[in-house]
């Protein structure tokens, strides 16, 4: 199984899991959302003895059962790396929460397998994207090998057994850290945290238009519960549902546009307009994309839009003025080959 890490990143995980016996691994015994896995990641000698070497052995019937051993309190401070793939600390066991979007190809491993389980894994460059270095030997080739071992961890919930409000919570989570990796260079992990928060709003919807359709009916009843009235102060209304979810497309647009993706770029920002047409930064974001692509039509339209939300604009006003240079220049290249064709 491969495995790409978000938003089109450089590296991928080629997998194998050995070392529990049974069946394949259902939700109740593997870890889930907000678990606490106890892991530890080792690089291997090289790749071709990693090809050749067989499946790798886990720690077969003495692996240590979910719950023993792992406290809420346990969990480690990671700083994120941007020239590290696996972001973990080598060698060492760590202790990481699901889902935070910490260490993605890690976790991506740890989902799917059990308590004593060993999963290996080769790490390989992937597509044209920005290059992304792997620290190892000077010595040493693509692809690396690398084993994570899963030694316990805690319970946690698949999405759908989540509240709205533990979703929300969530969410809150991932956009804030998402602004936060950002601000410290790390696109990559920036677009993952984005990513999360959109997955896990998407599974909102339903809930926020059936609150509101059923209006203040509902809201009275429900007042009458006190706790059910404290839940529902926290969850966003429809307007602050479809604002949330335009930021998070066009603070993914964003991290595309760093990325040199632009038509990922041009589809978030697309839909972050639908959603919010006031979203300035938005409008912007798709003119740079569509500049990108060299949709001229389309960037001029979008920086225009930009101008009625914000006259005199700086950026949109460079903007249209880089556009027009850019068909003038274009018109002149053009005039230039045909006068060639028929002279």
């Amino acid at each position: 199984m491969f495995h790409n890490r978000p938003a089109g990143k450089s590296e991928g995980a080629k997998r194998k899991v050995k070392g529990v016996e049974g069946e394949a691994c259902s939700s109740s015994s593997c870890p889930r959302l907000g678990s606490l896995c106890q892991v530890r990641v080792r690089l291997k000698a090289g790749s071709d003895e990693a090809e050749s070497s067989g499946p790798v052995e886990g720690i077969g019937a003495q692996s240590v059962q979910p719950d023993q051993r792992v406290a809420k309190t346990d969990a480690t401070a990671i700083p994120r790396c941007g020239d590290s793939v696996l972001q973990v600390p080598l060698g060492d066991w760590t202790t990481l929460r699901l889902g935070e979007g910490q260490c993605d190809i890690t976790e991506a491993c740890v989902e799917g397998m059990r308590a004593g389980e060993t999963c290996e894994i080769l790490i390989s460059p992937l597509g044209n994207g920005p290059d992304v270095s792997v620290p190892h030997p000077a010595e040493e080739t693509m692809p690396l090998c690398a084993t994570v071992e899963l030694k316990a961890f805690t319970p946690g919930e698949e999405s759908w057994e989540m509240s709205p409000v533990e979703k929300c919570q969530w969410v809150k989570s991932h956009k804030e850290t998402g602004g936060v990796r950002f601000r410290s260079g790390d696109v990559w992990g920036a677009a993952d945290h984005y990513s999360r928060a959109l997955k896990l709003l998407i599974t909102l919807h339903g809930h926020v238009k059936e609150v509101e359709k059923k209006g203040q009916e509902q809201e009275v009843e429900e007042q009458r519960d006190t706790n059910t009235g404290d839940q529902l102060q926290q969850l966003p209304s429809a307007n602050e549902f479809k604002t949330i979810k335009a930021e998070l497309h066009s603070n993914m647009s964003l991290c595309q546009l760093k990325l040199n993706q632009p038509q990922r770029a041009k589809v978030s920002a697309t839909k972050a307009t639908h959603l919010e047409p006031g979203a300035a930064k938005a409008w912007y974001r798709m003119g740079q994309a569509c500049q990108m692509l060299n949709e001229l039509e389309e960037a001029r339209q979008a920086f225009r839009k930009l101008l009625e939300l914000q006259p005199e604009s700086p950026a949109a006003l460079k903007a249209l003025k880089d556009i027009a240079s850019r068909e003038k220049e274009i018109n002149a290249q053009l005039g230039f080959r045909l006068s060639k064709m028929f002279s």
